[in-house]
């Protein structure tokens, strides 16, 4: 074991451990299990890299431009800032996570995930010049781990390197799903099926003007998610505390943006108000309303599909693949499990919003203190839709059967497909074909026969397929009937 102290006290640290004392704190502060996303600590590491990069460049600014100048603070050597970005560069890449014991709900705006990493970062590099963990009168986590940071700009910041990243992810994901789809869409054109409004069977429809829906509502999807980037592209990185930028130099404000940029090779630039960006987190609830919009339209897709290939549906077409046994006493039992964990993702994504908006609105004066949960939020939503996304690509759509059944028993059987005689008849003797249709089970052409509404010749024109699918009638059409 080895002893670190605060102004609070003193505590026991595992010898070998890279988390220090502030950790442990927060962890006995905050015993919630809910994991903090790698994604994220993953992106800490990339913006302290970042401004260890700047902090690299602004040593060799002042020692040339002032080469016999002795300062009033104190700066770190050139081989000891490197030791730093080079850990910084391991947790870029993921390293050093089982380091990180600070759980995702908790209090202090992010301070605890600050300086847990901080003292990941200190720890590490102190093993790597070959020295004990805990020595921090060589490396410090906040004199030298911390230098001319705020948890106030680098977690925000990296919350935001994260978010994109994955949105990017979860850009292509959209995109495949789509093409998905558009192969369905594109396989069943103009194969006839009965529509339904209301729950009630409605005029005739196809199967690709249905995925065509779907499609159409993916396509939005993704050109709402591209545009996320711009609303989050701003970070108040170099900001400090409060976003003044005060004890930090002007060197370092104006070159550690341009810097995480070259580093990233994400759109990111520096807010032209600090202290906006270190205040309202309202972009991330516009971000987060476009991640609700697309769970919206997984959700009416994947209910729609769930239906029309249940057992309720005695003419069944539609068919889910069969993906796992559905029941433990029911032999032969197969649920439709890949709609039903989309719509839980899609209900999840729901609550994330709510807590999202109402958090962001608790943010008080020059800081919003729920970042953390918020963040979490963010990441658990962009995760969660890909995952539902890559699951409806691999594990429902690439199987999904459509078994069309004949014509006659069941387009022309049942009593809207009237509707396509009522500019001929006008909508009360149509009204009597489809009661006729109902009441006595017969076809339409049945029907006919027995009021003798219609011609046999024009009626067998008005229900072939292009007629019933087309985009409305032509007047001249009536007329030459």
């Amino acid at each position: 074991m080895r002893t670190e102290s605060d102004f609070i006290g003193q505590r026991e640290i595992p010898k070998d451990a890279l988390w220090g004392i502030h950790s442990l704190r927060a962890k006995e502060n905050f015993p919630d299990q809910t994991a903090f996303h790698k994604e994220w600590f993953m992106a800490i590491g990339i913006v302290k890299q970042a401004c260890y990069k700047t902090y690299s460049s602004f040593l060799k600014a002042i020692q040339n431009k002032f080469p016999n100048e002795q300062f009033p603070f104190q700066l770190i050597e050139s081989q000891l800032i490197e030791e730093l970005e080079n850990v910084s560069i391991e947790i870029n890449e993921g390293k050093h996570f089982e380091h990180f014991i600070i759980p995702a709900i908790q209090g202090g705006a992010g301070t605890s995930i600050n300086m847990n990493v901080n003292e990941i970062i200190s720890n590490r590099a102190l093993q790597k010049m070959g020295k004990p963990a805990g020595s921090y009168h060589d490396i410090d986590p906040f004199e030298h781990a911390n230098v001319f940071q705020s948890t106030n700009d680098v977690i925000p910041t990296s919350l935001k390197v994260a978010s994109i990243r994955l949105l990017q992810e979860l850009e292509e994901s959209i995109n495949t799903l789509r093409m998905e789809v558009e192969k369905t869409e594109s396989k069943h054109r103009n194969v006839l099926r009965q529509a339904y409004t209301q729950m009630q069977a409605a005029v005739p429809s196809s199967y690709d003007k249905l995925f065509s829906t779907y499609n159409n509502a993916l396509s939005r999807d993704w050109w709402r998610v591209s545009k996320c980037f711009e609303r989050i592209k701003e970070v108040n990185l170099g900001g400090g505390a409060i976003g003044t930028g005060l004890s930090i130099p002007r060197f370092f404000i104006m070159e550690v943006v341009p810097n995480l940029q070259k580093l990233t090779g994400l759109p990111i630039t520096r807010s032209e108000n600090l202290s906006d960006a270190t205040a309202n987190l309202d972009s991330f609830v516009e971000v987060h309303a476009t991640l609700k919009a697309h769970a919206v339209n997984l959700e009416k897709m994947v209910s729609d599909l769930r239906l029309l290939g249940s057992d309720l549906f005695v003419n069944r077409e539609v068919y889910l693949p069969q993906k796992q046994v559905g029941s433990s006493i029911m032999p032969g039992k197969i649920n439709p499990v890949i709609p039903e964990f989309v719509i839980s993702v899609a209900h999840k994504v729901y609550a994330n919003d709510l807590m999202i908006s109402n958090l962001s609105g608790q943010g008080c004066l020059e800081l919003n203190a729920y970042l953390p949960s918020i963040g979490h939020a963010l990441l658990d939503s962009i995760k969660l839709l890909i995952a539902a996304n890559n699951s409806l690509v691999r594990n429902l759509f690439r199987k999904l059967e459509i078994k069309t059944n004949p014509l006659e028993e069941s387009i022309l059987k049942n009593p809207s497909i009237a509707t396509a005689l009522s500019p001929y008849i006008g909508y009360h003797q149509a009204t009597k074909l489809a009661k006729e249709m109902k009441t006595n089970q017969i076809s339409i052409r049945e029907a006919n026969t027995k009021l003798n509404l219609v011609t046999e010749e024009l009626l067998n024109k008005l229900i072939l397929p292009e007629e019933l699918l087309k985009m409305g009638f032509r007047i001249g059409e009536t007329l030459n009937r």
